[in-house]
């Protein structure tokens, strides 16, 4: 067998056990294993970061719990697989993982030729760059010839490549697999420029020795959608991901937080009992596979999207992100749930 016909069988077997993995319904094995296990950053603030006890925070870390709650009906029922941009998809193929909650790019490649499904887009991001203030750069039109840290195996470099030759200018990459390599590189001063999703320029930035010294430039290169993913083949374990993150534009939009949920239940509006479950005849929950109350039990267990967002990268953080894109449709910004009914 030549190499390239190697390569494509090997590329098979993998589609393949990733593939057999999503038919065996994963619903199925996270009940009968008792959690869900959930890929996620190694170690990104805001996202997911690990504390000394190794307790998981973060806005993915939360939509872990988010799919937990809706299984399980406890945020709790989460274990979490720590992967870099490199291993991701590999996990999520073989089945390590049932989920990555990862701040991955939805991308057709990653869609089709992978093996996934993405939606929905949970952060709206874009590609930035940030440089030393010391440097008196104002825009990244004006770092040709630069040396510019980026991650292997992320969008990031075809998109660091592409700007740098539409705009006819020079730079030299200096690659690394880790994320927190490319930080400490940056960091020593090893490169002029430190270039990817601006969500996590800023997550980077509070981990430098001096952040007030650092500052992200305001262009945004590209788009950036990013959100959980799950093997195809499983159009179930498909939905159910989907619709708990619905669950949470929906209810924001509802005016349903994590303080008031009980109260909500008891609420006449028609939309509001069948999204909890309240209504007679409601069939929302059966025919995910999970129970009536399953939104409820999402709420209750880690609040809406506005409190996901807030209190791990908004205004109740150290990253003090704005809402922006990811502001709800009717507030300015293009987060959007499709109708519980």
């Amino acid at each position: 067998m030549n190499i390239k016909l190697l390569s494509a069988a090997v590329g098979a077997a993998v589609f393949a056990l990733g593939a057999s993995a999503a038919s065996a319904t994963t619903l199925g094995d996270v009940k009968a294993k008792g959690f869900i296990q959930c890929g996620v950053n190694s170690g990104l603030p805001g996202f997911a970061q690990p504390d000394a006890s190794g307790n998981w925070a973060g806005f993915d870390v939360d939509f872990c719990k988010a799919v937990a709650s809706a299984v399980f009906g406890d945020p709790t029922k989460v274990k979490y697989t720590p992967l870099s941009a490199k291993d991701r998809f590999p996990a999520l193929q073989s089945g390590e993982v049932d989920l990555l909650s990862r701040n991955t790019t939805w991308t057709i490649n990653r869609d089709t030729a992978l093996g996934f499904n993405f939606r929905p887009v949970t952060y709206y991001d874009g590609q930035g760059f940030m440089v030393r203030k010391s440097l008196n750069v104002k825009s990244a039109l004006e770092l040709s010839g630069a040396a510019v840290c980026v991650q292997a195996g992320t969008t990031t470099e075809l998109n660091l490549a592409d700007y740098f030759k539409a705009n006819n200018l020079q730079y030299n990459p200096v690659v690394f697999e880790k994320l927190e390599e490319v930080g400490a590189a940056y960091e020593a001063g090893r490169c002029d420029v430190y270039t990817t999703d601006q969500s996590q320029l800023y997550s980077v930035r509070l981990t430098l020795k001096n952040p007030d010294e650092h500052v992200i430039l305001p262009e945004i290169i590209s788009k950036e959608p990013l959100g959980p993913a799950v093997r195809q083949g499983d159009d179930q374990w498909f939905d159910i991901v989907s619709w708990t993150a619905f669950a949470l534009v929906n209810a924001e939009e509802f005016g349903i937080t994590q303080a008031n949920v009980d109260e909500m239940k008891n609420s006449p509006n028609p939309d509001i009992k069948r999204f909890l479950g309240t209504e007679a005849d409601t069939k929302i929950g059966t025919d995910l596979g999970l129970t009536n109350d399953w939104a409820y039990n999402v709420i209750k267990g880690i609040g809406n999207y506005s409190e996901v967002f807030e209190r791990n990268i908004g205004q109740g953080s150290p990253l003090k992100i704005a809402r922006g894109l990811n502001a709800l449709w009717n507030k300015g910004g293009i987060q959007y749930a499709p109708p519980v009914r």
